[in-house]
């Protein structure tokens, strides 16, 4: 057991699976938890992710050792603010938010002194979402990132390390600033092509909507399950990482104007040589075992 009381404050997908992993693991004596919907509370006390659950964060984090904010970015100020005065001292508080810097903005002047802040962010998912959603194997094997505050103490920053450890992940530490440079190119950026494609797809009236869902091939197939991401969550980071976002979709569109002069050119070699060096990135993602070399990412084929 790493933390005695840990409450979750939102449950979804991943504070359900954070709450299954922990459990497995035995990381936690008690894991208490509330949501913004009496249905979704009923649903995690009912399939016991959760010991007990609160109607409001306030009620929820009273005596925790923990808490894990597991809300949409846009909510975190709001949430902090509700739950700072009754915070008690050494707890920490921690968050699952793909982006940092305005998590720690947001977060960090609502918490009283002798709490520790550890921003965190799961790099783990799927396209789903809600309580039921959740599964205990969703974080192994996968990063963790943690952006801890320079003053922030060592052995707080292991004992939460370990937390997620626990759980199977693969802990990392960087600074805010960079972890959201890093995350607009690997994550964010996608994320707003992906939905760009889907939307241009729906916008072809000369393709149409059954013909574009029969014959989506792998490429496409995958742009649909990215872009059915949660809406709300991916607005917040679009909107809380927009220096980054716009820096990076700046570099896309420079490389997308490159690509489309060689086409029109007939150009080849240029062709070539992009592909391949882009070809090398996905072996380094396959070696360094965050995903699968299986036909269709592991999909049963049936195109």
């Amino acid at each position: 057991m790493i933390y005695e009381r840990v409450a979750l404050i939102g449950l979804g997908l991943i504070a359900g699976s954070i709450a299954l992993a922990a459990k497995r693991r035995g990381l936690a004596e008690e894991i208490v938890g509330t949501a913004r919907t009496a249905q979704t509370r009923e649903t995690a006390l009912r399939i016991g992710l959760v010991d007990q659950v609160f109607a409001t964060p306030a009620e929820a984090v009273a005596g925790v050792d923990l808490v894990i904010l597991c809300v949409p970015v846009g909510a975190m100020a709001d949430v902090a603010a509700e739950i700072g005065p009754h915070l008690k001292p050494g707890c920490v508080v921690s968050d699952v938010g793909s982006v940092k810097q305005a998590v720690i903005d947001a977060v960090a002047p609502h918490l009283p002194a002798g709490t520790v802040f550890v921003p965190a962010h799961p790099l783990a998912g799927t396209e789903h979402s809600g309580p039921e959603s959740g599964f205990a194997t969703l974080f192994d094997n996968r990063f963790c990132i943690l952006t801890p505050p320079e003053d922030t103490a060592p052995q707080d920053v292991a004992r939460y390390r370990g937390f997620w450890e626990g759980m199977g992940a693969r802990v990392e530490e960087m600074d805010a600033e960079h972890h959201d440079r890093v995350l607009a190119v690997t994550s964010h950026v996608p994320h707003l092509i992906a939905y760009t494609m889907v939307g241009v797809a729906d916008d072809l009236r000369r393709v149409t909507n059954s013909e574009v869902i029969k014959f989506s091939a792998a490429g496409f197939r995958d742009f649909t399950r990215i872009a059915a991401s949660d809406p709300t969550m991916w607005r917040d980071v679009f909107l809380n990482n927009e220096a980054a976002t716009l820096e990076i979709l700046g570099r896309f569109t420079e490389e997308l104007f490159t690509l489309q002069r060689a086409i029109r050119k007939g150009d080849g070699d240029l062709l070539f040589d992009h592909f391949t060096r882009t070809r090398a990135i996905r072996r380094g993602i396959l070696d360094a075992g965050q995903d699968t070399d299986a036909p269709d990412f592991g999909r049963k084929r049936n195109d």
